[in-house]
């Protein structure tokens, strides 16, 4: 009894605390005036206008801390925080009805322990305080009496949960006969045939060959829905003309990006500190004598070259150890050498020279970022214009004819995505492109604009024959591939199943020893670990891939071995499984109590509360 009164205690305080923090944090801000006090009542319980308040609240506070954002009533509203609100509401108020129809309750003794044990109602001396218990309570807008029969049917539930979901345990056999299933082994011989193993090479499709396969299988050769649409476009590019940028200009930009074309002689360093001199002179020696590594070092270190590489660094970025270092080569370790975490042995992995552009060199490159952006701003000024001119009726022909705008079209599906489709912004406007649209300026990702136009639509069509014959003879080959393959698999495996080897057959097998479902092996078929796996010892089976046709021999069965992983998994399974078990069962009396309750919704209360939220 001890035990569950702590985890109604521990229970109980997360409550008073959630209550606290919406009194603390502003709850006021949800105002409720009226003479309505219930939102509903199931069974002889009532469910209170503020409890309802407070429960929505504090998940809608709870979700914004997991988020790090504000989430409004309507966004809350959108993903059903409401319902789910109200639907927890009503299944606790059922089960407080059949508690008090059971008569399950604790007594006022055990409601006092449970009371004074919790740690908010505590004084500095670990005593109770009665003061700051009623003081906690008033904060978070509940009386006395509210609190303790909120703790009392909290307690019942609890007790009630206990008996009817208590020593629930699912049959062992369930959790060993999964353990068994991940566990067990299979070892097995396969090999694969390939074109090369063909014994008839095949020979080249006829015209009469293609069309017929084309006929058997239209739906191998259809074209997607599709949109015919016209657009125009402007890009930076077609405005770089009418950019010009000064000399002054280049050279502020030039000056503003200094570390940019005038960089220091550089080191790619690795750099391994010890906790004191002593430590890194004797990891020196043992370099210089013991004929140790740097590598080895690190390892030592319980490091890894990732944890000590500094990157490229120059002289100063190094402090003292600066000038050593860059007298070093490439593949040197030097020091040890102070640094600002203690003394350190320092590798060179690489000399970065010097870097000094000149702004004669750099010219070219800024003109031409300067001259980008500026046309990128020139073309987002234009938009507006042009944007105008289609609303004032101008075509798109009209613009590309007036304007530096080009004129294409493009047979647009969902799966385009080359030339101006390569934009996911126009894909988008694509996608959303109905009969009427009229025609209005957008933006790219570079910076480009454009209008599309619909002129017309094509439902998925067959592809004709001779457009689609280049796929139609890639299909055929490989129909007939996989068909002559899968004939000389079985061939093979009629000679296996009568007592040859694989080796007698001319095959070349792979013998595969206690693998587990999960096992992929590569250049097999897909599917050939769930056959191995529903095959008998003995069984010989083919499995076709796309382009292979595998044979296989399941040789022997391993079953799941006993080892303290095994007991491990089968322990956490088996828990897991009874706690769902556990909690199915609950939630399925607790759904049959809410209906046995017939509970009774006041919608207008409900909307009553909705008003008051921000």
């Amino acid at each position: 009894m001890k035990a569950k009164g702590n985890s109604v205690a521990k229970t109980a305080v997360w409550i008073l605390m959630g209550m606290l923090i919406l009194g603390l944090g502003g709850f006021g801000a949800v105002n409720f005036n009226g003479n309505v006090s219930s939102i509903g009542t199931v069974g002889d319980k009532d469910i209170s206008v503020d409890q309802y308040a407070r429960e929505l609240q504090q998940q809608i506070r709870a979700i914004e801390g997991q988020t790090g954002e504000t989430l409004s009533f309507q966004q809350a509203q959108a993903i059903g925080l409401d319902r789910a609100v109200l639907q927890r509401l009503v299944r606790l108020r059922a089960l407080d009805n059949e508690t008090a129809e059971m008569g399950i309750s604790i007594g006022d003794e055990n409601l006092r322990e449970r009371i004074i044990d919790i740690p908010s109602f505590q004084g500095i001396d670990g005593n109770f305080d009665r003061e700051g218990y009623r003081f906690a309570l008033q904060q978070a807008g509940l009386s006395e009496a509210e609190f303790e029969t909120s703790l009392r049917e909290e307690a019942a539930r609890s007790l009630l949960q206990g008996a009817i979901s208590g020593g629930v345990t699912m049959p062992d056999v369930y959790a060993q006969t999964l353990v068994n299933f991940v566990g067990e082994k299979r070892s097995f011989t396969w090999a694969a045939l390939t074109e090369d193993d063909l014994q008839t090479p095949l020979a080249a499709p006829t015209d009469a060959d293609l069309q017929a396969f084309y006929d058997a299988n239209p739906e191998n050769f259809m074209l997607p829905a599709s949109k015919s649409i016209t657009y125009i476009i402007l890009t930076p590019q077609d405005v770089l003309d009418e950019v010009e940028i000064t000399q002054d200009e280049l050279r502020k930009a030039y000056d503003d990006r200094a570390a940019d074309f005038i960089q220091p002689e550089r080191r790619l360093v690795e750099r391994l500190v010890f906790p004191n001199e002593e430590a890194a002179n004797m990891a020196a020696a043992a370099l210089e004598v013991s004929g140790t590594t740097f590598d080895a070092l690190v390892q030592d270190r319980g490091l890894t070259l990732e944890d000590i590489d500094m990157g490229d660094v120059s002289r100063l970025e190094l402090g003292a150890a600066g000038e050593a270092v860059f007298a070093a080569e490439a593949g040197d370790v030097v020091g040890p050498l102070p640094s600002n975490l203690g003394p350190a042995l320092f590798r060179v992995n690489g000399i970065l020279p010097s870097l000094n552009t000149t702004f004669e060199e750099a010219s070219p490159a800024l003109q031409q970022d300067l001259a980008g952006d500026r046309a990128a701003r020139l073309v987002e000024v234009r938009a507006q214009e042009l944007d105008d001119q289609l609303a004032g009726g101008a075509t798109l022909e009209q613009l590309a004819e007036e304007t530096k705008m080009t004129l294409g079209t493009t047979e647009w599906t969902a799966d385009s995505d080359q030339g101006i489709a390569a934009y996911e912004s126009f894909r988008a406007a694509a996608a959303a492109l109905t009969d009427g649209d009229f025609p209005k300026i957008d933006q790219l990702e570079d910076g480009s604009v454009f209008a599309l136009r619909l002129d017309g639509t094509k439902p998925e069509r067959p592809n004709p024959f001779e457009d689609a014959r280049a796929s139609v003879a890639a299909a055929w080959t490989a129909d007939q591939l996989l068909q002559a393959l899968t004939a000389q698999a079985e061939t093979a495996q009629s000679a296996l199943e009568g007592g040859s080897d694989f080796a007698d057959l001319g095959l070349t097998p792979t013998d595969q020893q206690n693998l587990t479902r999960e096992a992929v092996i590569s250049g097999a078929p897909d599917g050939l670990m769930t056959e191995v796996f529903d095959a008998a010892p003995g069984d010989i089976r083919t499995i076709a891939g796309t382009d292979s046709v595998a044979i296989l021999r399941v040789d022997s069965i391993t079953a799941a071995e006993e080892s303290e992983q095994t007991r491990q998994l089968l322990d956490q399974l088996t828990t897991q499984l009874n706690q769902q078990l556990s909690q199915d069962v609950f939630a399925l009396y607790s759904s049959d109590v809410v209906r046995r309750t017939a509970p009774m919704i006041d919608q207008q209360a409900i909307n009553a509360v909705h008003v008051n939220f921000p």
